[in-house]
């Protein structure tokens, strides 16, 4: 199997830029991993965060298919639970006919913002009788596939334009709960180990989702935080972040912030007991040839052979610079895959 790489880019401001700059620099950002050779290119969705800009990955990949020829495109992801399952498969069929097979659909469980954005995206929706994260999920995998059983409401209706082939459909999670879901529909799965670097927590994840898978091949990508510079203590000082947060409320609820602000806006508005956890992002950081290690070890370990960059440098010129350490590893990736 080939090693690849891959860039999961959230378009966060950058200190030394204007908010009205950052999904330029993300444009930019694309085409330089397009000639870096970079397998595919994500990009995020959040909601009222001051210093993001990726809000809406359909119609940034439409801009981004646009700007780029060659490198493939996805949503990293788009949060289901806001939409119609219908509607996000005719955009995306819609995105992958005008970009020639170009454009996959990521979709994940968290709402990319707090209570407020959610209420406004959620507006008019009757919540009490609303489907479930997993409902919608399975809706969308059928919808992506024609193959709704016989009888069901849907089973005539195609989201269209029909491109032929089933739109490669990814969930992205976190858990051991989430790895199961996809792979009982058999779809593929990006751990976000950006989020959580725990390693007990990955192995448990990986031997889940292989051993419920029910398609034809699994696919388990691992999407990390990466920094590469000279030596290692200059890749750490371009790493602003590090340790996030999970609430978890008394209703089961899960949200993963970032910093303890978020935590303290959003437990705010809880009308009930919380436990607030603190994560270590998994992390690629140093050299480059320590991270080629890194590579070398994760795919021995665990058989994986995608590997997903999350880049948060809040300089522009650093970032590009690391994006681009790592983009020079991919030659020495085709020589390890021959010999592992």
């Amino acid at each position: 199997m080939t090693i690849s790489l891959s860039i999961l880019e959230q378009s966060i401001q950058p200190h030394d830029f204007d908010l009205k700059d950052v999904l330029t620099e993300t444009v930019a950002l694309a085409q330089l991993a397009e000639s870096l050779h970079f397998k595919r290119f994500w990009v995020a969705e959040h909601h009222n965060m001051a210093s993001a800009a990726g809000s809406a990955p359909e119609i940034l990949l439409a801009y981004l298919a646009a700007k780029t020829e060659k490198i493939q495109l996805a949503s990293g992801g788009v949060m289901l639970q806001h939409y119609s399952p219908f509607k996000v498969v005719e955009q995306f069929n819609t995105l992958n006919n005008l970009a020639d097979g170009r454009i996959s659909l990521g979709v994940g469980k968290a709402p990319g913002g707090l209570q407020s954005s959610t209420q406004a995206l959620q507006e008019g929706f009757a919540s009490d009788i609303a489907p479930s994260f997993e409902e919608k999920l399975a809706t969308l995998t059928h919808f992506t596939r024609h193959d709704f059983v016989e009888g069901h409401p849907y089973a005539d209706l195609k989201a269209q334009p029909d491109v032929g082939t089933p739109l490669p459909l990814y969930l992205l999670g976190g858990s051991v709960t989430s790895a199961i879901l996809a792979a009982e529909l058999g779809i593929n799965f990006v751990y976000a180990h950006f989020i959580n670097g725990d390693d007990t927590l990955l192995k448990d994840v990986h031997t889940a989702y292989h051993q419920h898978f029910t398609g034809d091949t699994p696919n388990f990508q691992l999407a990390s935080v990466y920094a590469l510079a000279s030596s290692k203590a200059a890749a750490e000082k371009l790493i602003t972040v590090g340790k996030g947060f999970r609430v978890v409320s008394a209703d089961g609820k899960k949200l993963n912030l970032n910093t303890r602000e978020q935590v303290d806006s959003y437990v705010a508005t809880l009308d009930q007991s919380y436990e607030v956890i603190q994560q270590q992002a998994g992390r690629f950081v140093g050299t480059p040839a320590a991270v080629l290690q890194q590579l070398h070890d994760f795919h021995t370990t665990y058989g994986i052979n995608d590997f997903i960059a999350v880049t948060p440098i809040e300089d522009a010129a650093a970032k590009r610079s690391s994006i681009t350490a790592l983009g020079a590893l991919l030659p020495q990736l085709k020589i390890l895959e021959k010999v592992v």
